[in-house]
C-alpha cells in the first residue's frame, strides 16, 4: 500500500509525551513565579479569579508536597487558560526589572568615579543633565570623598547617588 504523504495536514502532529512533560515543566515555573510575586505585580497581570485563589492558596501552603500539587493545579490552570498572555506579561515585568537593575548599577558607576575625581565622568553628567546644580554636585563629592578617607559610613555617597539618581530622570 502506498501512503500519500501530500494529505498529511502539519497540524495533524502529535506533541511527543515528552515535549507535553517540558511544556508542563515551563508552565509550573512560570506558576512559581506568580506565587513569589506581590500584590502589585500580580494586579498588571491577567489573571482569572480561580487562578489567584490557586496563587493565595500555594502561598499559605508549605513547600513540601501539598505545595508542589498546587503549582501542578496552577500549571493546568494556565494550560487551560491564557497562559501566552501571562507568560509575555512576567516577561515584560522582568525586562523592566532588568532595565532598573542596569540603571542603577550605571548610577553606581558614576558615583564612584567621581568620588574618585574622574573629570570626564563630571563633565559627561553636567553636559547629559543641563539643570544640574553644579556647586551641589561638587559639595556632595567633596563631601564623599572626605567621608571615605577617614571611613566613616557613607552618608554623603548615598546623597550623591540620589542626586545623580534624580539628575538623570529629570532628564529621561
Amino acid at each position: 500500500m502506498v501512503y500519500n504523504y501530500d494529505d498529511i495536514n502539519p497540524d495533524d502532529y502529535i506533541l511527543s509525551k515528552s515535549q507535553v512533560k517540558r511544556d508542563m515543566h515551563a508552565l509550573q515555573a512560570l506558576g512559581e513565579s506568580l506565587i513569589d510575586m506581590n500584590e502589585k505585580q500580580l494586579a498588571s497581570i491577567p489573571l482569572s479569579e480561580e487562578m489567584l485563589d490557586a496563587i493565595y492558596i500555594a502561598r499559605k501552603l508549605p513547600p513540601k508536597e501539598a505545595r508542589r500539587r498546587q503549582v501542578q493545579y496552577i500549571g493546568r490552570l494556565m494550560r487551560e487558560g491564557n497562559h501566552e498572555e501571562i507568560k509575555a506579561a512576567v516577561e515584560k515585568m522582568q525586562n523592566r526589572s532588568d532595565q532598573y537593575v542596569h540603571r542603577q548599577h550605571q548610577i553606581e558607576r558614576y558615583r564612584d568615579l567621581l568620588i574618585e575625581g574622574d573629570k570626564q565622568i563630571f563633565q559627561t553628567l553636567v553636559t547629559s543633565c543641563p539643570g544640574i546644580d553644579v556647586q551641589h554636585l561638587r559639595q556632595l563629592i567633596r563631601a564623599a570623598q572626605k567621608e571615605r578617607e577617614e571611613n566613616k559610613p557613607p552618608a554623603n555617597a548615598r546623597k550623591l547617588f540620589g542626586f545623580i539618581r534624580d539628575q538623570l530622570a529629570t532628564q529621561d
